[in-house]
């Protein structure tokens, strides 16, 4: 999925996000890291992000508050990441963040991926997608995914993808976001691993089963360890299932549930309040 950027004195983007089709906690490798079985699925809903030439370097926010120091934002290392080795003269940067931090969506890691793709076009770097990617994977691991932003599976680190045929058009997609922030370290916590990866157990395998199989065997391991420190998670996966979802999971290392539907669905007013997106997919 390609999302086009528009032309003007300056350029605004609109960084989308993934959701989690299924995550596997395998074994931890020799580097520190852990290697991790998923399939990444693009999403329209989406962030603004706007680059102007100015005469100094800016960045401002606007939509929901972003804690940190600017100096830390992805999309301010993207900027300098870059700079370091090609010519980039000053800008002015804003970020209407409309999707939520602590989410598992991924929507930090898009906007610093755009912003690279955003540089690139507008001042004519020439990189290509694999330079791009190389890039992107420097500033964190979910972030390469963006650069292509296709569905992709990953047996590996974040950055780790390959092409994945799958399609869910046509599905509703109902994506609640329930006001608490998760973390990796978090979801980490008590996470049991598997050890050792199974072809008949995977979730490349069960992902090219019909989606009406996927409720029993497609799991997002994070799921136990964030809902022990908040249960009200598992409960509005729950709902979603009692309201007709095909499939339900909590995407990353949460807190977002989402649900898959056949057809747009009556949501108790308990649910109503949570979602931050829902529409058909394409």
């Amino acid at each position: 999925m390609q999302i086009a950027c528009k032309y003007s004195f300056g350029m605004i983007c609109f960084p989308n996000i993934k959701i989690n089709l299924g995550l596997h906690v395998i074994n931890r490798r020799t580097d520190g890291f852990h290697t991790i079985e998923s399939v990444f699925y693009p999403v329209t809903f989406a962030d603004v992000l706007e680059v102007i030439p100015a005469t100094s370097d800016t960045f401002t926010t606007s939509g929901l508050a972003i804690a940190g120091n600017t100096a830390d934002n992805l999309i301010v290392r993207a900027y300098h990441l870059l700079k370091q080795s090609h010519s980039i003269p000053p800008i002015h940067t804003h970020l209407h963040k409309i999707v939520p931090m602590g989410a598992g969506l991924g929507g930090g890691s898009s906007d610093a991926a755009f912003m690279l793709k955003l540089l690139n076009q507008k001042f004519e770097l020439g990189l290509a997608t694999e330079q791009l990617e190389n890039y992107a994977a420097q500033l964190g691991s979910d972030c390469a995914f963006f650069i292509k932003n296709e569905p992709s599976y990953l047996l590996g680190k974040g950055h780790e993808l390959q092409p994945f045929n799958i399609n869910l058009s046509g599905y509703y997609l109902v994506l609640l976001y329930p006001n608490v922030h998760s973390n990796t370290a978090l979801a980490y916590r008590n996470v049991k691993r598997r050890e050792t990866w199974i072809e008949s157990e995977s979730i490349r395998y069960w992902l090219s089963q019909p989606v009406s199989e996927w409720k029993n065997h497609v799991f997002n391991d994070f799921e136990d360890s964030v809902f022990e420190t908040f249960p009200e998670l598992r409960e509005y996966k729950n709902l979603l299932y009692a309201k007709g979802a095909t499939y339900a999971s909590m995407s990353g290392s949460g807190s977002a549930i989402f649900g898959l539907f056949t057809q747009k669905p009556q949501l108790p007013e308990q649910l109503k309040s949570l979602v931050c997106f829902e529409g058909w997919l394409g």
